[in-house]
Order: structure tokens, then sequence, then C-alpha cells
């Protein structure tokens, strides 16, 4: 980590050099967090992508049923 390294929060901008050790555990923290629901965000449009798919195969074969 460089010291002129910044983060900005709550609109108040403070060096990471300046943190404490607990402060940047807590950044850690928040970062994994966000790479993680940045992930199901990206799992959950995969999902709905292939349930859609599902969806209009399944009307298809009911389409069939009916014919």
């Amino acid at each position: 980590m460089s010291d002129d390294q910044t983060i900005t929060i709550d609109g108040k901008t403070y060096k990471l050099a300046d943190l404490s050790e607990q402060a940047r555990a807590q950044l850690a923290n928040i970062r994994f967090c966000d790479e993680r629901i940045q992930q199901l965000r990206n799992e959950l449009a995969v999902s709905d992508t292939a349930r859609m798919g599902y969806s209009r195969a399944l009307k298809r074969e009911l389409d069939k049923v009916k014919a």
C-alpha cells in the first residue's frame, strides 16, 4: 500500500496509511462483501436468463400437448 492512497467515505477523504489496523481490516471486509455481492448479482443474471430459456422450452412442449 502506498502512502498516497486514499479512500472517501461519507464525503471525507482519508489516507489509507493513516487508518488503524482495525479500520483497514473493516475496509477489507467491505471490499470482500462488495465483490461477493457482485458475484451473486452475476449468478442471478445467469440464472434468470436460464430460467427464461427453460420457460420458453416448457411452453413449446405444452403447445405440443394442446395440438
